[in-house]
């Protein structure tokens, strides 16, 4: 790698435009007010601009694609449970971390709307973008950067995930700030912003997901090490201070509630399935077609068209990498290429499920270098190559933005669906006079208790909480119900209960407590 990293507007910068900013140093004029400091200072007025219209587009995208009223999903009733004064706390299993709730606090603290909060969380992911590019600025061109911002942005599970109370976003730009400070740490020991860039992103991404922490900064931590010409004590202190500072919460609570950190890591990763050698690329392959969870990952692929984004990013990551390899520049490309290929090896190769949103720490590492790559061949000299190569270029872009919106309708429509029939569930759980406080148990019932504003319980599976006679006896106390989808029996404790039809699931009510909770 070089001694440091250099803004360039791909893996190589023209000689045409180096000798012009020569002329311009050479060029008379009062110091400090000369007309490279002008012409650098008018580039990097309309570079903020541009990442702002960037970051603003994808906000507004979001709103526009996105439904905000779409309702809570699974995980995201977990998270926002958590804090929200509408449900009880859902039980909270080893792998997640307490980041997102204390992300969504501000809005679900006091409300229970999920329209307020999905536009929270877009505004604020749209911001969140925008910082993770700027952390780039000089290390790589704001045309890139643009080009780059828009590449990731305009993905469909990054626009499907932007305004929803998940890690994953939030692992993703951590993980893409990161980087960039990191480099531009190297480039210059005296940027302390940088330094703080570096903890402040990895304390963001520990905080949400610190086993994907660790993954996206891996390659970082060798080079901190292992590599004597990178060898920083401070931005060694930054990085590791930072993911230390991120994880704290979650190794204290490993000891509080979990049995200690390797029983945490030890239960995380049962619930993951066990990990181990398991290549799951042909999951996250089936996933691609809009499946939020493939687990398991039975059904078939989609349509090429749909999937064919999927190998080019890492292509044109690859020769991005050659380029700037040739190019004697090589650090801007390989360190967010090697940090992209860290963060998704465990869930290319360790899992064996899959779900979209689990590589988008790897799709926006990837995306500045792809960016940059497209760059150089729009700039290919040639009277038709050129020309060419832009219509070219054009036309599958405009081919890849349409597959993506596609998918992403298709994705919203289908997931609305099911969150409007748990909702539908939960109004028909209050005519039964299960309302708070209460308990539900059975088919979906983490969403539907906290739509109901219910406590959720399970007696098996990777959130058990519960067992058998604990149900019975708070059946005692508390309305309670257990969902049951068509053609299964109940279990054993609602045999005897009341069993009545709501949407498509069977509800067996537990006989009304005696003296104790309402109907």
């Amino acid at each position: 790698m070089s001694d440091g990293p250099q803004a360039t507007d791909g893996p190589q910068a023209t000689d045409s435009v180096r000798a012009t900013d020569s002329a311009r140093a050479a060029s008379p004029g009062p110091p400090g007010f000369g007309p490279t400091t002008a012409v650098r200072s008018a580039r990097r007025s309309r570079g903020e601009v541009a990442l702002a219209v960037v970051a603003g587009a994808f906000t507004v995208a979001q709103l526009l694609l996105v439904r905000p009223g779409m309702g809570l999903g699974w995980d995201e009733s977990v998270y926002v449970s958590q804090v929200s004064p509408h449900a009880p706390a859902a039980f909270f299993s080893a792998p997640r971390a307490r980041g997102v709730p204390l992300l969504v606090l501000p809005v679900a603290a006091w409300s229970s709307s999920t329209t307020l909060l999905r536009v929270y969380l877009a505004v604020l992911s749209g911001l969140a973008l925008y910082l993770a590019l700027r952390a780039w600025r000089g290390v790589v061109s704001a045309r890139v950067l643009v080009a780059g911002g828009a590449l990731f942005a305009t993905l469909w599970v990054t626009l499907f995930y932007g305004p929803q109370a998940m890690p994953n976003y939030w692992v993703a730009v951590g993980a893409l700030a990161c980087a960039g400070c990191f480099l531009r740490a190297q480039a210059n020991r005296f940027d302390r912003p940088a330094l703080w860039g570096v903890g402040l992103s990895a304390a963001l991404m520990a905080s949400m997901r610190p086993t994907d922490a660790v993954w996206a900064t891996l390659p970082l931590l060798v080079l901190l090490l292992c590599v004597r010409r990178w060898r920083r004590p401070a931005l060694l202190v930054a990085l590791v201070g930072g993911l230390a500072a991120g994880a704290a919460e979650w190794v204290v609570e490993a000891y509080v509630s979990y049995g200690g950190l390797a029983q945490r890591l030890s239960d995380a990763s049962r619930i993951q399935g066990g990990l181990g050698w398991n290549i799951a690329v042909g999951d996250q392959l089936r996933a691609l077609g809009g499946r939020t969870l493939c687990r398991p990952c039975t059904s078939a692929a989609p349509a090429v068209l749909a999937t064919l984004w999927w190998y080019v990013l890492p292509l044109l990551a690859a020769l991005a990498a050659v380029v700037a390899v040739r190019a004697r520049r090589p650090a801007a490309t390989l360190v967010p290429v090697a940090c992209a290929a860290s963060a998704a090896f465990p869930y290319l190769f360790l899992i064996g499920y899959a779900a979209p949103r689990f590589l988008l720490p790897a799709y926006a590492l990837l995306a500045l270098p792809a960016a940059g790559l497209l760059a150089h061949l729009v700039r290919a000299p040639g009277r038709i190559r050129r020309p060419l190569t832009v219509a070219l270029l054009t036309l599958a872009l405009a081919g890849h933005l349409a597959v993506q919106f596609v998918v992403l309708e298709r994705t919203v429509r289908r997931t609305t669906a099911a969150h409007r029939e748990w909702a539908a569930v939960a109004a028909g759980l209050h005519r039964l006079g299960v309302r708070p406080p209460c308990l539900v148990t059975g088919e979906n019932y983490v969403p539907i208790a906290y739509y109901a504003g219910c406590s959720s319980a399970a007696t098996a599976g990777h959130d058990a909480n519960s067992t058998s006679a604990g149900i019975g006896r708070t059946a005692l106390r508390l309305p309670t119900a257990t969902l049951v989808a068509p053609g299964v029996g109940p279990p054993a404790y609602a045999r005897s209960w009341i069993p009545h039809r709501v949407a498509d699931l069977r509800v067996y009510v537990a006989p009304a407590p005696a003296g104790g909770g309402r109907r």
